[in-house]
Parts: C-alpha cells; structure tokens; sequence
C-alpha cells in the first residue's frame, strides 16, 4: 500500500458509495474519511457494509444528513455513530485528523459576519420554555457553531476534513482558512462543492476540494 493511499477521502455519496467502496478494494487504505452528505436510506454502516471490515471508516456529517428525521438517524444512530470526527482530534493512520461537520447558517453564524448567537446556549435562553425543553430543530442541528468552532483552535491537528470549504473556493469561508493556520493544520479536505481541485491558502496550506462521490488520496489526487 502507498503511504500516500493509507487514508482515503470521499466526497458527497449522495446515496453513491459504489466509487467509495471500489476504491477500498482497489488501494487498500488504512481509513477512509467520509466528508458529508450521505442521503441515506438505511444505515451508513449498511450502506458500507461490504467494507466495514476491510478499512477503518470515519466520517463528518453535511447538511442533507439533517434534512430529515429519516437521513438523521440513519447517520447519527448508525452502528458507525461514534466515528464521527465533528469537533474532535483523532490519529488515523499515524496523523491527527480533526473533523469539522455542517454548515454555516444564515440564522447562527454566516462569516464574515459576526455570530448571531455565541453558542447553543446563548440560543436556547433566548427562546421560550416550550422550545428550550424540546429538542433543537435539525436545521440548527447542521450549524456550525461559533464557541465551538473557537475552541478547536487551542487542538492541533495535522490535516482538517469539513464539508464546507476555506476561502481556496469562490463559495468557501476565510475563517475556516484560519482555523487550520492556528491548529498547525498542513492540508484540508472538503466536500459540498462536488468539485475536485486542489490549491493552496496562506501559510502554504495545501486545499483538496472532492467531488460527488468522488475519492482522494492523501496527496489530493482524485483516484475514481
């Protein structure tokens, strides 16, 4: 196996997993990075289950996994669920990978602008009592939040995987690009965009954009 293939990256399945699974056979990684939006109509880890035993499987979540209670569940309740990497530092394959699901939302936080809410906390006791005892709507389930997003920057990682991109795409978020500077972070990979390309940010961070269902090597070179 060539180190630059022990980890592979997925791009939005969309209900695709066949490239995914094609190329587990073919390379033989260690792990695979699964970057958000699955569509599922079962559970991830049936959806995998040709590889759930050939390669180590880790995910982050996009914002059609919270577009129902259906797709939600079939991710967060999946016997994969405590594979995901959303706002955590974790070695796979000798590198420290931190995950960074969801999406900027209009009503949390849609940089550059400044939070509306400082943290899921700060929403909730400013809601009513009915809302603050139910559980939080799916949609601000999917956001990334401003506290929590501030708190990785004292974790250092190796290599960040999010679903929306840094400002290397004309859609993406300088404030993901900052991130990565202060986590010592040396290259993103990222979905949403279903575009492969790789560039580079300040502080020479190397950026691979993945397509639909397309899959990466370390390198960022699009393998199917």
């Amino acid at each position: 196996m060539s180190q630059d293939n022990r980890i592979l990256f997925a791009g939005d399945p969309h209900g695709n997993f066949k490239p995914l699974i094609t190329a587990v056979h073919k390379y033989q990684p260690t792990a695979v990075v699964l970057l958000g939006d699955y569509d599922l109509e079962t559970s991830l880890d049936s959806c995998l289950q040709e590889i759930v035993d050939l390669t180590k499987i880790w995910w982050i979540a996009g914002n059609h996994d919270f577009e129902s209670p259906e797709k939600h569940n079939n991710l967060f309740n999946s016997a994969l669920a405590d594979k995901n990497l959303h706002l955590k530092v974790t070695e796979i394959a000798g590198l420290r990978v931190v995950g960074l699901g969801g999406i900027f939302l209009g009503r949390v936080w849609y940089p550059p602008q400044p939070p509306k809410w400082q943290g899921k906390e700060h929403y909730l006791n400013s809601q009513s009592i009915k809302i603050q005892q139910s559980e939080m709507a799916l949609k601000y389930k999917s956001a990334i939040w401003y506290d929590e997003f501030e708190a990785l920057k004292s974790l250092k990682a190796d290599v960040l995987v999010s679903h929306e991109a840094p400002g290397s795409h004309r859609h993406g978020f300088h404030v993901i690009g900052e991130l990565a500077e202060a986590m010592g972070v040396q290259h993103i990979f990222h979905g949403h965009l279903h575009e492969n390309y790789v560039s580079f940010i300040k502080k020479n961070i190397k950026v691979s954009g993945v397509a639909n269902s397309a899959v990466a090597n370390l390198m960022g070179h699009t393998l199917s």
